[in-house]
């Protein structure tokens, strides 16, 4: 033992108030249960064993914490590739290309097709939405043109009153 140190160790480790981002434990669950599942029913398949009925899955905490700190470290390291291949091109903005290009250079080229594919239903719901909602603004603005000089009628007639 070093002099200074404390018997259990606690007098060497610095203080440090880093924070630890945690993805969320409910949106982790979901998913790892969602994949068990297809994996357990598309094995149950293959077998031909019976069927798999609407059994709840068990995840056990310590299985999810697992998955939770897998998955935020992939995306650490995902965002830092990214992040460097951005900086390569100049720019400080990432963008979708940086992401695929950094799951090229990690390996990971079997999740790129996917991702696109995810990426294009997106944007195409959200094209949805943002043509949907340019058609409500104006109405929502016409209503609210409408409501106020009847509110001005009221403030007015208030005023009155009180005169």
């Amino acid at each position: 033992m070093a002099k200074g140190e404390a018997w259990d160790g606690t007098a060497a480790t610095p203080a440090t108030s880093t924070v630890v981002e945690e993805l969320p434990k409910t949106i982790v669950r979901r998913v790892v249960k969602e994949k068990l599942f297809q994996l357990s029913s598309a094995s149950s398949k293959k077998a031909k064993s019976g069927e798999v009925g609407d059994e709840e899955m068990m995840l056990h905490k310590d299985a999810l914490i697992a998955f939770s700190e897998s998955a935020r470290i992939f995306i650490h390291y995902l965002s830092a590739t990214a992040n460097d291949i951005c900086k390569e091109s100049r720019r400080q903005t990432i963008n979708a290309e940086d992401v695929f290009k950094a799951l090229d250079d990690m390996e990971f080229t079997e999740f790129i097709q996917p991702l696109r594919d995810s990426l294009e239903e997106f944007r195409k719901k959200n094209a949805g939405r943002k043509s949907g909602t340019k058609g409500n603004g104006g109405t929502k603005k016409r209503k609210s043109e409408e409501e106020l000089p009847h509110k001005d009628e009221n403030e007015g007639n208030a005023y009155e009153e009180n005169n």
